[in-house]
């Protein structure tokens, strides 16, 4: 079967090139167009309408780069679209990629070169999973710290900026994601989260991540406990007081030096 290939490219005359070249291997490489992209949530909601084999993916893409775009990609279905990097200049990300076995194409594209990758990526589409394990540790040795985090609602893949995220908060199995405008459930844990985003985030209870810089201010509150422990509660208790909104957030004894320490 014909793999089926969809582009995503910031730049419509990279996406016109890799067109004219797909058009040009046609006979020498089999393959069907599912579709194209211009921006991150446009190729998540393409790449779920039209379900690709693989996905022909920019790296430097304003916003979001191809790197985090590919592992929400992962996230985002149980059998994910096998990922070719399209790259202009960063030799880093190449090297890269040549460790963990994930291709890529280097501008200006050339037809031969895009017909070997397509099928040898082709070939990777029955180990989502290594794929997956393989993109993840890119991501770990570009050093490049996600920007979004993706939510599942109504079918549909949604990206949602770090930057608009006030706090993070624990509950049953997910995690309640709050921005200014809207809550959302994911699936990450605090933990992983509080690993990753350590820099953004700062913990103010057991089950709660708050956004550093939503943090204003503090306020006295009623008495919280990080467990049934009744040594565990805070004798003089604070909470959390977050930019525009009036929502306040109790600190617990534990994280109450830390988050002093952000208010001073």
């Amino acid at each position: 079967m014909k793999p089926r290939l969809f582009i995503v490219d910031d730049e419509a005359p990279a996406r016109s090139r890799l067109k004219t070249l797909l058009s040009d291997i046609a006979e020498d490489c089999p393959h069907e167009l599912a579709g194209e992209a211009a921006s991150a949530q446009d190729a998540l909601d393409g790449i779920a309408a039209t379900k690709p084999d693989i996905v022909l993916l920019d790296v430097q893409m304003p916003g979001m780069n191809g790197i985090e775009l590919a592992t929400h990609l992962v996230k985002g279905g149980t059998v994910a679209p096998a990922v070719i990097f399209v790259t202009a200049f960063d030799q880093f990300a190449v090297k890269a990629f040549e460790v963990h076995a994930l291709d890529y194409l280097l501008k200006p594209v050339r037809a031969t070169r895009l017909a070997e990758a397509i099928r040898r990526v082709d070939a990777w589409r029955t180990a989502p999973a290594s794929q997956a394990d393989a993109i993840a540790e890119t991501g770990k040795i570009m050093q490049a710290g996600r920007q979004h985090f993706s939510v599942q609602e109504r079918g549909r893949l949604l990206l949602v900026p770090v930057d608009d995220v006030l706090y993070l908060k624990a509950e049953l199995k997910y995690v309640t994601l709050r921005t200014r405008k809207q809550d959302y459930l994911i699936e990450d844990s605090l933990t992983s989260i509080e690993e990753e985003l350590g820099a953004t985030f700062v913990r103010v209870h057991r089950n709660t991540l708050v956004a550093r810089k939503a943090i204003i201010g503090v306020e006295r509150g009623a008495p919280v406990a990080d467990s049934d422990v009744e040594s565990d509660k805070a004798p003089d208790s604070w909470q959390v007081i977050l930019r525009d909104v009036e929502e306040r957030l109790p600190i617990s004894r534990r994280q109450w030096p830390v988050v002093k320490a952000l208010v001073r």
